[in-house]
């Protein structure tokens, strides 16, 4: 009887062992998974309107990204709308008041009031504009007995913040991205008396002027130009490839002068619409971008001089300005009404960008091409390694442009053709000109040395 007990004993505690474990799993894997999963796509929809000494904010978040607030359920899943008014209001403050932040002016808003939190269908479409949102927080509710999953809902929130003055300048700081692996956020903002403004924000864009003064958007497009050039592989590759032969003040003010002045056209005419909007273009662009870098590497090796390096840099600098522009089309929107100042402005950050790579370029070429190798084999080797690059992303992006169907010639096109052919021979006359004066210019020079 001893050994029994003392074989069994073991025995059932082993059991018992194996049957909390089973139950762990069993409930683990019974508990819906959706409720701690981050959600893949999150469209987010708000309003914000200053109204005499109080803002508006309303806003539409899927429910499913409103992870770790306890929403009431019953039977399968379904949302119990009987009880979900105060959890709803806590999602709302926890997922959305606790994040936003909005300023007047320098200050910070205070925390804000949560007027109303209820929940919508999918299908609903009430926050299509500012006035039918707002109404909507006065229909009735849906029914308590409705059977809806609770991670199908929709959560509409207004929020009511104290304002100083509806006339204030007013910017938002979102923070929602920790909301889904990707959240987008559609916000229209209404100032008194004026035209409704929209933007269009994806992960997190930072502090965001809704109606920015010239000096605020002027700052903000000058760093955007600034990283861009700083970010974009195939422009400072073409940039060395400028540089690398020419490493002189006055050969490098004339290159990167041309540069500047043709990107700036182009850059300019797109954001006012005047470039072409087909599918195929931005396509077409990247191609010749890279086709530039393969041309300017073949030139490195075969040897050039300044007039034509800065006639050949204007005409590649009028393709990188349309890319320029692709890169500025999501900016564009917080420009506010100071469009010019912002392209202008973008152009500024550019060219910063461009001094600091030639700033660190240039010390580094003069030392490789001076002390480590010949002048002209450093400059052979150095081209045929960019080339290299360039072939391989020209040979990429012409099969993804070879994908596009050819552009049907039609009236609208021909015209277009037409106005570009017309720009584009005005330009290389001024180039002609130029190119003359400064012939002149040098000839002079050698008589009077002479």
């Amino acid at each position: 009887m001893n050994n029994l007990h003392v074989i069994s004993e073991p025995a059932a505690v082993a059991r018992r062992l194996i049957i909390m474990l089973a139950t762990a799993l069993a409930v683990l894997f019974t508990c819906p998974a959706s409720a701690h999963e981050i959600p893949a796509d999150v469209r987010v929809q708000a309003f914000v309107k200053p109204e005499g000494k109080t803002l508006q904010l309303l806003m539409r978040v899927p429910l499913t990204a409103m992870r770790e607030v306890d929403v009431p359920k019953r039977g399968p899943g379904y949302l119990d709308l009987a009880r979900a008014d105060a959890a709803l209001k806590n999602a709302a403050n926890l997922w959305l008041a606790d994040n936003i932040e909005i300023y007047e002016g320098e200050t910070r808003l205070a925390y804000p009031r949560v007027l109303d939190a209820r929940v919508s269908l999918p299908s609903d479409k009430s926050f299509a504009a500012f006035a039918e949102a707002r109404a909507h927080f006065g229909d009735a509710r849906l029914p308590e007995k409705m059977e809806l999953f609770w991670n199908q809902g929709l959560l509409d929130v207004w929020f009511e913040y104290p304002i100083e003055s509806d006339a204030g300048p007013f910017s938002i700081n979102p923070r929602l991205e920790r909301l889904g692996l990707s959240v987008s956020v559609a916000l229209r903002f209404l100032p008194p008396g004026g035209a409704e403004r929209a933007f269009e924000f994806h992960g997190d864009p930072g502090v965001v002027a809704l109606d920015p003064r010239w000096h605020q958007a002027a700052l903000r497009f000058v760093e955007s130009g600034f990283l861009h050039i700083l970010e974009g592989a195939d422009h400072l590759l073409f940039l060395l490839c400028l540089v690398i032969p020419f490493r002189r003040f006055g050969a490098l003010v004339m290159i990167v002068t041309s540069f500047t002045i043709a990107h700036s056209i182009t850059l300019i005419a797109s954001a006012y619409n005047l470039g072409p909007d087909a599918l195929w273009f931005p396509p077409l662009i990247e191609t010749l971008i890279a086709i530039s870098i393969v041309y300017m590497a073949i030139e490195n090796v075969i040897g050039t001089n300044v007039q034509r390096r800065w006639m050949i840099t204007f005409a590649f600098g009028l393709v990188h300005g349309f890319a320029f522009s692709f890169a500025l089309r999501e900016q564009l929107q917080f420009a506010g009404n100071h469009l010019l100042t912002s392209l202008l402005s973008f152009n500024v950050g550019v060219e910063l960008g461009q001094l600091l790579v030639l700033a660190i370029l240039i010390p580094i070429l003069g030392f490789i091409l001076g002390r480590v190798v010949p002048e002209r084999i450093g400059i052979i080797i150095l081209s045929v390694l960019i080339g290299h690059t360039g072939w391989h992303w020209m040979t990429e992006r012409a099969e993804k442009l070879a994908q596009f169907p050819l552009p049907a010639l039609n009236a609208a096109m021909l015209a277009g053709a037409m106005r570009w052919l017309i720009a584009l021979i005005l330009v290389g006359a001024a180039m002609w000109m130029v190119n003359m004066l400064l012939q002149k210019r040098a000839a002079g020079k050698t008589k009077a040395n002479g």
